[in-house]
C-alpha cells in the first residue's frame, strides 16, 4: 500500500463529512467554518483543552455511568473553573500506541429509517476487530443502544472494547454545528445521562466516563454545561475520512498517513454512512503493526 494520500479522494471524504452529519439528522448543510471543529484542527480545541491525565485517576463511579463501569479508569482533571477537560492525543508521544475509536451514530428520530432497513450498525466491523484482536473504544449514542441492544450488550461485555458516550440524540452541544439541532445546558446534561441509562438497560458494563461531542463541536459554554456529568471529552487528531467513502484503500491511506505515537483515530460504526470502514480496518491494522504500533483503548492511552 502506498503511503501517499489520494488528494482527490481525501477532499471528497472531508466534504462528505458534513453530509454524514446531515444524514445523522442534521437537517441543513454544514455552517461555514464548522468543518474546522469536526476535523480536529486547533479550532476544534475549546478553551479548557487538556493534554495530560490528572495526578490520580478518578473512579468511574464518580461520573455519570455509575453502574457496571470498570473500577477505575484514567480521566483528566477539570479545566479552569471546573470546565470539562478535553483529551485529543496521549501526552506520551514516543511509545507507538494508537487508539482506534468508532462513532456509533444514530439520532433520536431515525427509528423509521432503521425500521425500513437502513443499517446504523456494523456487526462485520466488530467481528473483524475481534478476529484481529484490536482493542477499541466505541462512542455510542443512546438511541443506537436502544435500536441494537443485543449488539450494545455484546460490545459492552467484551473486555476488548469499552463504550463511551456520544450523547443520546446526536444533537449539537454548540450552535452552529452542521445544522444539527442544538441543546441548551439542562437538556445537554439530561441527554448525556439518558445515553448512559440506555447502555445500562442494554446490559453493557464496560462503559467509561468519556464523552464525544456530536459533530465534534464544542465551546466554553458546552464544556460548562457538560461539567456536572463529570466526564472527560475525547476528540481526536486523525480523521479517517470514512464517512460516505467508496474506496477503502483511500481511507486506509489517510489513516496511515496521519497516525503518530499516541494518536486517536476517529472512524464510524455505521454501515449506511460509512460502508467501507471494515475493509479499511483490515488494511490499517496489519500495516500499523508492521510499523511497530500497538492498539489500545482510549482509557489506556489517556493513562500515558
Amino acid at each position: 500500500m502506498t503511503l501517499s494520500v489520494r488528494k482527490a479522494t481525501v477532499v471528497g471524504a472531508v466534504a462528505a463529512l458534513g453530509a454524514f452529519l446531515t444524514g445523522c439528522g442534521a437537517g441543513a448543510g454544514a455552517p461555514q467554518g464548522a468543518g474546522q471543529a469536526r476535523l480536529g484542527t486547533p479550532a476544534a480545541s475549546g478553551p479548557a483543552t487538556a493534554s495530560s491525565p490528572s495526578a490520580s485517576a478518578s473512579s468511574a463511579s464518580s461520573a455519570s455511568p455509575q453502574a457496571g463501569t470498570p473500577g477505575r479508569v484514567p480521566t483528566l482533571a477539570p479545566g479552569p473553573g471546573g470546565l470539562t477537560p478535553v483529551f485529543e492525543r496521549a501526552r506520551q508521544r514516543t511509545e507507538k500506541t494508537v487508539a482506534l475509536t468508532f462513532d456509533a451514530d444514530m439520532t433520536s428520530d431515525q427509528g423509521p429509517r432503521a425500521a425500513s432497513g437502513e443499517h446504523f450498525d456494523n456487526p462485520e466491523l466488530i467481528a473483524s476487530l475481534r478476529r484481529l484482536k484490536v482493542p477499541a473504544t466505541v462512542f455510542m449514542t443512546g438511541r443506537w443502544a436502544e435500536e441494537y441492544p443485543d449488539q450494545a450488550k455484546a460490545i459492552g461485555t467484551d473486555p476488548n472494547f469499552e463504550i463511551a458516550n456520544h450523547s443520546y440524540s446526536h444533537h449539537a452541544f454548540k450552535s452552529p454545528c452542521y445544522g444539527l439541532p442544538a441543546l441548551d445546558a439542562p437538556a445537554a446534561r439530561a441527554d448525556v445521562d439518558r445515553a448512559f441509562a440506555a447502555f445500562k438497560k442494554a446490559g453493557a458494563v464496560n462503559t467509561v466516563p468519556y464523552f464525544r461531542f456530536p459533530g465534534g463541536c464544542y465551546d466554553e459554554q458546552a464544556l460548562r454545561a457538560l461539567a456536572p456529568a463529570k466526564v472527560t471529552a475525547v476528540q481526536w487528531d486523525v480523521v479517517s475520512g470514512d464517512a460516505f467513502a467508496k474506496d477503502p484503500d483511500a481511507v486506509a491511506e489517510q489513516v496511515l498517513a496521519g497516525v503518530k505515537p499516541g494518536s486517536v483515530v476517529v472512524m464510524h460504526c455505521t454501515r449506511s454512512a460509512a460502508p467501507v470502514t471494515e475493509q479499511a480496518v483490515e488494511k490499517v491494522v496489519p500495516e500499523l503493526r508492521k510499523r511497530g504500533y500497538r492498539f489500545v483503548k482510549v482509557s489506556e492511552l489517556m493513562g500515558k
